[in-house]
């Protein structure tokens, strides 16, 4: 019968070790309470997947003709890169854009700098009047907005922007943040009309109106200027500053007859012409989208953002009139997941207690309600060494865990309890044996189930519950 006793190692090392294992549950503890506190939290977790995008602007060309002069000769060198898994080309009206995903394997600079190569190579069979160069890019996926601020109300356009861009210069402060983008304005654009019956009569082309405008509007070095014993750089200043220099440009100086811009156009210090609108509550709205920097933590930036929203009402930096609304907030999401998670942890050990009281009673039930906050710690504290942020996957992999923690829980403990009490062993060989015949089989079909899923959860469930029965078969014995 003795060759037929199976032990656990864990099981025997701790309880050879009480004090050890005291001190080592006490510190799991804490640190899974501080890991916890300080996880970098965020909804969705890090995506590296390297993709590149290769973007050329071709005016004045139709689909066909950008697809055999652009798109394909690109096509050609880039296929020769080592690691691609997928490459996807679309030829529009003026435009070729290439994007090339590689092997999860691949360094996203390895993959930018490879693609840049096939690029330059290409250049000598692309067409030789482009006006720019093909823009070579990588597109990261952790790069969205976790959160919108939308302005609006009786202001100007000039207004709006004023209040846009001095919260964008103080949101990129913040060091969880990657960078804020203004959207919903119009670009400023300086708007020549022109008279052709008066262009006539003074024989002023096009050509002459451009010209004029660009030779003037120029900014030259002109070299160091000695005076005495220093050096002085002398530089030629002669850009605009105002749509009325524009307008006083000498156009033609022929015969003592001098005709300025002004005589032949109207210049008009304007937008854009707008192409969409953007309004909140039939008002002008000026949106700010925030981006996070991967890894960061997304509660601690929101909160940062908040605050500087609040110190710029109460110092009346921004009007008490401009209506500022928040869209897309993830955090409120990110919240109530952790809220979720720490009310499953907390239900979780009270109804199992209540549940078990009457059939194992208060020590055992008590035994099996504490193996659920402990392995939720180890769990923290593994998740954090490995650099994981606390997000949707995370979580779900936790709460998973939970029930199948549970389960193996009181399958142990009714192991130990039968042994005890109907096969009467003592405390201690009735924990040893009554792990140690079902630790490698309850451990082994929840990796298998939990792998399935994903494989992060196998590590949770497997670390959590592995470390969680060191602690729970002392807490038994004594």
């Amino acid at each position: 019968m003795s060759n037929n006793i199976r032990n656990f190692k864990l099981t025997n090392l701790s309880l050879g070790n009480k004090t050890t294992i005291f001190i080592l549950t006490i510190l799991l503890a804490y640190f899974g309470m501080f890991t916890y506190k300080n996880m970098p939290k965020a909804l969705f977790p890090d995506i590296v997947m390297p993709t590149i995008m290769v973007q050329t602007i071709y005016p004045g060309n139709s689909p066909a003709d950008i697809e055999n002069l652009i798109t394909r000769p690109i096509e050609k060198e880039i296929k020769s890169i080592k690691g691609i898994k997928n490459l996807k080309s679309t030829s529009v009206q003026d435009n070729s854009s290439i994007i090339v995903e590689f092997n999860t394997d691949v360094e996203v600079k390895t993959a930018l700098q490879d693609v840049k190569d096939a690029v330059d190579k290409s250049k000598g069979n692309l067409p030789t009047d482009l006006d720019i160069d093909p823009m070579v890019m990588d597109i990261d996926f952790s790069e969205f907005p976790i959160l919108n601020i939308n302005l609006s109300g009786d202001f100007s356009l000039d207004e709006l922007k004023k209040h846009a861009e001095y919260l964008q210069d103080e949101i990129e402060a913040v060091s969880e943040i990657s960078k804020v983008e203004i959207t919903g304005l119009l670009d400023r654009e300086i708007t020549v009309k022109t008279d052709l019956h008066s262009m006539e009569s003074k024989q002023i082309s096009f050509t002459d109106i451009e010209n004029a405008i660009s030779f003037e509007n120029v900014s030259i070095a002109g070299g160091n200027l000695l005076i005495g014993n220093m050096k002085r750089m002398v530089r030629t200043d002669a850009e605009f500053k105002n749509v009325d220099e524009i307008g006083n440009i000498i156009v033609k100086h022929e015969k003592g007859n001098i005709v300025y811009l002004k005589d032949v156009a109207e210049v008009i210090n304007g937008y854009e012409e707008r192409e969409s609108y953007a309004r909140l509550n039939e008002e002008p709205v000026v949106s700010l989208n925030i981006v996070k920097k991967g890894g960061e933590n997304l509660l601690e930036a929101t909160d940062k953002i908040f605050t500087i929203l609040d110190q710029a009402k109460a110092a009346k930096i921004l009007p008490e009139n401009l209506a500022i609304s928040i869209t897309n907030d993830q955090s409120e999401e990110t919240r109530k997941q952790l809220s979720n998670l720490e009310n499953s942890i907390i239900f979780g050990v009270i109804l199992v207690i209540l549940v078990l009281l009457f059939f194992l009673g208060l020590r055992n039930s008590l035994f099996v309600g504490l193996a659920i906050p402990m392995s939720m710690f180890i769990s923290f504290v593994v998740l954090g060494g490995m650099g994981t942020t606390m997000n949707m996957v995370v979580l779900f992999a936790l709460i998973l865990a939970l029930g199948m923690l549970v389960d193996n829980a009181i399958v142990v403990i009714e192991n130990i309890h039968r042994l005890y009490h109907e096969e009467g062993l003592t405390k201690i060989e009735a924990a040893k044996q009554g792990v140690g015949e079902i630790a490698v089989p309850i451990i082994s079909s929840t990796a298998t189930t939990l792998a399935a899923f994903f494989p992060l959860l196998f590590w949770e469930d497997m670390m959590g519950e592995l470390m969680g029965y060191i602690p729970m078969t002392l807490i038994i014995v004594l």
